[in-house]
């Protein structure tokens, strides 16, 4: 069954190549961005009709404006996935406001917002609302800035609150959690490039699987949950990092 989706953060990295996936598999997506963003370029990549709006997912009122139009335009809403986040920050012990309120307005207020604005068209359609999170948010993974780490807790704390009551009206809302993901121009890229050999070091040490993830593993699972496959699946954290926090 095709689904109706709006993807936030969506005209790069991870959140594009969720886009370029779910419209390959024939559903209606809405790209969005939070910068000026020159949309020409995506446009040429897909070869059909897709809609792209501008706004700032950590403000409440661009939120509403940019689900608003996003649901004119697709004449309802099945699945909200919150992609928008950030992890550079201040690192750890070096805390101070100004990084806490950009980390929890990146990585918390985007998720928030954006389901505020669309939850009744989601409890409509019995819906689905997935959140792309991280395993810094699930536990301890030395070096990751603090801020960040619970930023990124918060939204995994909020997200399975909010499953246990929305699943009473038929709503599924679920997270993904990944862990060392490489393409083009993500963190892992640059410091592949700044050093190549302690880089490469760094994962064999700490995944036990010795490689990076894809943007492919991320979509396979967002493919799925947004699938008829996933019907009886709400409240789950689904980690996908090599083994990296595995426990013994």
């Amino acid at each position: 069954m095709k689904k109706k989706i709006i993807v936030t953060g969506s005209s790069k990295g991870i959140g594009l190549a969720i886009a370029k996936t779910l419209l390959g598999e024939g559903h209606q997506v809405i790209i969005t961005s939070r910068k000026k963003y020159d949309f020409s370029e995506l446009k040429k990549i897909f070869h059909k009709n897709v809609n792209f709006l501008n706004g700032d997912f950590s403000k409440p009122k661009d939120a509403q404006k940019m689900i608003g139009k996003g649901i004119k335009i697709l004449k309802g809403l099945d699945v909200l996935i919150c992609n928008v986040g950030e992890s550079k920050s201040s690192p750890p012990n070096k805390e101070n406001f100004s990084e806490w309120k950009k980390m929890f307005n990146q990585n918390f207020f985007t998720a928030t917002n954006a389901i505020e604005a669309s939850k009744k068209k989601i409890i409509e359609s019995k819906g689905s609302i997935i959140c792309i999170s991280s395993i810094c948010g699930n536990e301890l993974i030395k070096g990751a800035p603090i801020t960040y780490s619970t930023s990124k807790a918060a939204l995994n704390f909020y997200l399975k609150s909010l499953s246990h009551y929305l699943s009473f009206l038929g709503v599924k809302i679920n997270v993904i959690s990944p862990g060392n993901i490489f393409f083009h121009g993500s963190v892992w890229d640059k410091k592949m490039k700044k050093n190549k050999k302690a880089t490469k070091e760094l994962i064999r040490k700490t995944v036990p699987l010795n490689k990076f993830g894809t943007v492919n593993d991320i979509t396979s699972m967002v493919s799925y949950l947004v699938s008829n496959k996933s019907e009886f699946i709400t409240g789950s954290n689904f980690v996908i990092d090599g083994g990296q926090t595995i426990k013994i």
